[in-house]
């Protein structure tokens, strides 16, 4: 929320309580994905940058495919016009999602060679660049490893390798932190990191997206 929305609630909280119950109330019979991706149109339409921001995250994060944010935008059209939906691709376009970009939405997910396994230590956790996409890699015991997205499912700002501190990651936009050892949130917020599946064939740890 914004800095004037949150004054509101704690001056007259008894007044707004009313508006959140509201529209929780309004959205009980839908399921997350299709609530917030109502959310994200409503957003788009007021032309709300970072609740638009806020939103397509967790459209994404409760299965949302990048077709479907696609498709609901232009669906809108009656209602949003073509400026409001280039303002929101624009937007889209600017967080640099690797599952928006044209390759990602040509063809089906693959497996993509990480790193060599040989060096990297029980405990260890690395950031790496593989194929455009940012990750965090942590090997959990001999046969075990997490693979992670790097960007932080909120407002998926790109967390840099100088945020972990220990088994703690810390986005430096929000302050959401995370557990490297198992990528649940652990303070600020409540969605854990996007965990991609993960092999090891012939010394190589490959990931799948």
């Amino acid at each position: 929320m914004s800095d004037a929305l949150n004054y509101l609630v704690k001056a007259r909280g008894d007044a707004l309580g009313h508006y959140f119950a509201f529209l929780k109330e309004c959205g009980k019979h839908l399921d997350p994905k299709t609530r917030n991706l109502i959310s994200v149109i409503t957003k788009v339409d007021a032309q709300t940058e970072r609740g638009f921001r806020q939103y397509l995250g967790r459209a994404l994060r409760e299965g949302c495919t990048p077709m479907e944010v696609l498709d609901a935008l232009l669906m809108a059209f009656p209602t949003l016009g073509l400026a409001k939906i280039v303002w929101a691709t624009d937007i889209i376009l600017a967080m640099n999602l690797p599952q928006f970009q044209p390759a990602a939405l040509a063809g089906p997910v693959d497996w993509h060679e990480v790193l060599a396994t040989r060096g990297f230590a029980v405990g260890e956790t690395r950031r790496v660049e593989c194929d455009g996409r940012g990750l965090f890699v942590h090997r959990v015991s001999v046969k075990e490893w997490h693979v992670y997205d790097s960007r932080c499912p909120h407002q998926t700002t790109d967390i840099p390798h100088l945020a972990l501190q220990g088994s703690t990651l810390t986005c430096p936009k929000h302050q959401w932190q995370f557990d490297i050892r198992s990528g649940d949130c652990i303070a600020k917020g409540n969605s854990p990191l996007k965990r991609w599946p993960s092999q090891v064939v012939k010394g190589r740890l490959l990931a799948q997206w």
